[in-house]
């Protein structure tokens, strides 16, 4: 039959014990009791900083990504997170012209890795709530103090920026970096949006009845120039009428006349309608 797996490995223990001496077998025992119990070394992931304490003190040394050896008992090592990190918030402010605003804006931000040590002491691990959720409202409600409610929605990009430039220099003294910033949405009071709405309808319809008066003074000064036209053609028609273009004009009149005849006589003549003969009937008479 096989041996099963406890068997091996007890068969490995007797035959330790046979060729180790005790001396050295108690010295290994306490190697392994150490290094499973105490862990004598830390290991900093990726994205991370690790910050040292000696007996609770934070040290200024802080250890990069790796594996690094400490103390045990004497030492602890707290893992910061300084990976870029997003925080989204919503502030209420007043326009320039006191119109109620409402942002909701979202910000990038990371810790300087080499001042972890620093924000772990002063901050603590719970610095957004302390530091940047109030700096984003302080810095909200000012940037939008400065401008218009209309000039928040038409100068948004500028706004923006402002905003980005006060939460970098604010931040920054915390050692807390600003990668990006946005404002994701703008909302007004509903009276100040129907009245936004209204002032867009009554430009758009103003924009187009001057879009339609052009048009119609166009079709205008295109009819008067039509008009003059025709009239400077007519009276240079005028000033070349000759009795010789009249008499050219009427026998012209009359050959397309003899042209169209079908050789029938008319019947009649004259306003009092005498009846003609025509010149069959002459010729029996005479006959």
């Amino acid at each position: 039959m096989y041996e099963s797996q406890a068997d091996k490995t007890r068969e490995a223990i007797r035959t330790i014990k046979k060729n180790v001496p005790p001396a050295w077998l108690a010295i290994v025992l306490i190697i392994l009791f150490i290094l499973v119990f105490f862990r004598p070394w830390t290991q900093v992931g990726p994205g991370q900083r690790g910050v040292v304490l000696n007996f609770g003190a934070v040290q200024k040394s802080v250890l990069n990504e790796g594996l690094h050896p400490r103390i045990p008992v004497m030492q602890e090592i707290v893992l910061v997170d300084v990976k870029v990190q997003k925080a989204e918030t919503e502030a209420a402010a007043a326009s320039k012209d006191l119109q109620d605003v409402t942002s909701r804006v979202a910000l990038n931000y990371h810790i300087v890795p080499e001042k972890a040590n620093i924000v772990y002491q002063k901050l603590g691990v719970q610095f957004k709530e302390r530091i940047i959720d109030p700096a984003i409202q302080e810095v909200v409600k000012a940037v939008t103090a400065n401008y218009t409610a209309e000039e928040l929605i038409t100068k948004r990009p500028s706004v923006s920026e402002a905003m980005r430039l006060a939460l970098t220099e604010r931040l920054m003294a915390n050692n807390i970096a600003v990668d990006a910033f946005s404002i994701v949405v703008f909302s007004f009071s509903p009276v100040f949006t129907e009245a936004i709405e209204a002032k867009q309808t009554a430009e758009q319809l103003a924009l187009k009845a001057r879009r339609d008066l052009d048009r119609i003074k166009i079709e205008a000064e295109q009819k008067i120039t039509a008009a003059t036209a025709e009239a400077e053609s007519l009276k240079l028609q005028k000033a070349n009428i000759s009795p010789d273009l009249i008499e050219l004009r009427r026998i012209e009149a009359n050959m397309k006349a003899i042209e169209k005849w079908n050789g029938i006589l008319p019947q009649v003549t004259g306003s009092g309608a005498i009846p003609m003969i025509g010149l069959a009937d002459i010729s029996k008479k005479k006959e």
